[in-house]
């Protein structure tokens, strides 16, 4: 019997970040399968999986996993964390109360079932912490970096993982350091207009089914799924392996999207409808947020790569709060005013 949404493993976090965040395992190394689990949910546990997730006893009479908790935070009985970090400051609280609080403080800290407690600002572990843990099977992370960063870095790879992904047809891009998702009709010559994008300094993210989570209120993440990555199909050639071709700088792993361009062919009477000042700007909703999206004619003659390196560039100077058309405006207006007081 199994949990429905699995959380990933302690281990699993351990061997991403183990250089990155120079992590040590220093005690209770029997708890290291413990889950971490999506803030928002709440599982039952089955009691064929108590011995596997390495529970105290107390949450395991509970009959609950995780409680929708947060990932990680400096400790905090309270409302505890998941991953409960004690740095210079939460430490030396512990240190100055009296063995019988300072004892009872620690069994709360542990009967709150952390996945683990992760020791930063390379504090040693006090030998009453390392006991109860080791006791408890509750697993000790070490770092020598300070308790935000850590904070920051952790908390950002769990939301990643969690995130609820959307895949969309097209090709993912950085241009001008802007996520760029190209879009269009099959055949219409997205890869072909990728790769010469790329052999003009630009990278690509994933081709064909790009994944996307929304990471934040604003901030839709977009990257490649493992078995697409570094590939790109170009009718004609078949399947070609960019980083192979043009080296790791053509690729990047992820990228916020910023901007949509669809590729679409259009009627001469369909290119007169175009509003000559605001050109085919509109916005589309990708989980919930808005994402600004441009249409680009295709039609022999047309250098779709320099058009598109165009719009990401004037988008940019959009999201700093410049407007070329707004500003043409306002000099037409000027202009009409000034003729309109020398003729009188």
């Amino acid at each position: 019997m199994t949990i429905e949404s699995p959380g990933i493993t302690l281990y699993d976090l351990f061997e991403e970040y183990r250089d990155r965040l120079q992590l040590k395992l220093v005690a209770g190394k029997k708890g290291r399968h413990r889950q971490i689990l999506p803030e928002t949910t709440s599982h039952k546990k089955p009691d064929a999986e108590k011995k596997d997730l390495d529970l105290t006893d107390e949450i395991a009479k509970s009959g609950h996993i995780a409680t929708g908790r947060s990932y990680i935070g400096y400790l905090n009985l309270i409302h505890p964390h998941q991953i409960q970090i004690l740095g210079n400051t939460e430490l030396s609280y512990i240190e100055k109360l009296r063995a019988t609080t300072r004892d009872d403080t620690v069994r709360q800290l542990i009967d709150h079932g952390p996945a683990c407690i992760l020791l930063g600002d390379n504090r040693a572990m006090p030998d009453y912490i390392k006991q109860a843990c080791n006791a408890a099977n509750v697993p000790v992370l070490k770092s020598p970096i300070d308790g935000s960063c850590l904070i920051e870095t952790i908390y950002y790879y769990l939301s990643s993982h969690f995130a609820e992904d959307l895949t969309l047809h097209g090709v993912f891009m950085e241009v001008m350091a802007m996520g760029v998702l190209i879009t269009g009709p099959s055949g219409i010559g997205k890869s072909e207009l990728a790769l010469e994008l790329i052999t003009r300094g630009h990278r690509l993210v994933a081709d064909d089914a790009p994944q996307f989570s929304r990471l934040a209120p604003d901030i839709i993440n977009g990257r490649c799924p493992k078995t697409l990555r570094d590939y790109l199909e170009v009718r004609g050639m078949g399947i070609i392996n960019i980083r192979r071709l043009y080296g790791d700088s053509a690729i990047k792993e992820n990228k916020y999207l910023r901007l949509i361009v669809r590729l679409e062919r259009m009627s001469k009477k369909q290119l007169l409808k175009l509003d000559r000042l605001q050109g085919s700007l509109k916005s589309r909703s990708i989980m919930g947020i808005n994402i600004p999206e441009i249409t680009l004619p295709v039609a022999p003659g047309r250098n779709l790569a320099i058009l598109l390196e165009c719009a990401a560039r004037n988008h940019s100077l959009a999201m700093s709060g410049y407007n070329a058309t707004q500003e043409f405006i306002n000099n037409q207006l000027t202009a009409i005013e000034q003729n309109s007081v020398e003729n009188h």
